[in-house]
């Protein structure tokens, strides 16, 4: 349709399946426009991302206020050998 053709004609037909996702929306009338669809879009990933940055920053802030002693990487992996071995010994591998 016409929509489609100056949606196109604007820059959107690079978008390919993303454009007629978008053009549904549109369409459907929960957006006004292809940039309000957008702008939408990119205040959902400011919100997904400030969720990722706070578990991130809680996750940190809890293996920095772990106070048990720290591990040697060469202690970790001999433990975790040790561990691998004994199932394999349970299962006869």
């Amino acid at each position: 349709g016409g929509r489609e053709t100056a949606g196109r004609a604007q820059g959107h037909d690079h978008l390919g399946p993303l454009a007629e996702r978008a053009e549904s929306r549109v369409k459907s009338g929960d957006y006004s426009s292809i940039s309000e669809v957008v702008r939408a879009g990119l205040r959902a990933l400011d919100r997904e991302d400030a969720v990722f940055d706070a578990l991130l920053k809680a996750k940190v802030e809890e293996a920095l206020a772990d106070k048990r002693p720290i591990l040697p990487a060469a202690e970790a992996f001999a433990q975790m050998d040790a561990f691998i071995a004994a199932e394999k010994a349970k299962r006869g591998a």
